[in-house]
């Protein structure tokens, strides 16, 4: 699937939706509960079961970043599933810290 940045999707077994924030060129698969995610406006495949491995839960308002593509999303719903490409998991990137102000 062809990531661009702005373009909406959402798992095919849950009801995480994200939105890509960064995105770099060529097809990467992002998945979610361990199947593709579709495009937002497509409906859902029929007869797709979660996987095990793959349900640790999306937090909406969480960002998401793969180091290895660079590949960035935002959960604006979150889920049951977890967010991979390729198999392979991507966690929530973490805040910045602010400085402290005395």
């Amino acid at each position: 699937m062809e990531l661009k940045p702005g373009s909406r999707w959402k798992s095919a077994v849950c009801d995480t939706e994200v939105v890509v924030v960064r995105a770099t060129a060529g097809d990467i698969a992002l998945e979610c509960g361990g199947h593709p995610m579709v495009a937002h406006a497509d409906a859902k495949p029929a007869g797709l079961a979660m996987s095990a491995e793959h349900a640790v839960g999306t937090g909406p308002g969480k960002r998401f970043a793969d180091d290895v593509t660079g590949l960035e999303v935002l959960c604006t719903k979150g889920g049951k599933g977890s967010l991979s490409i390729g198999g392979r998991a991507i966690g929530a990137k973490e805040a910045k810290k602010l400085p402290a102000s005395d």
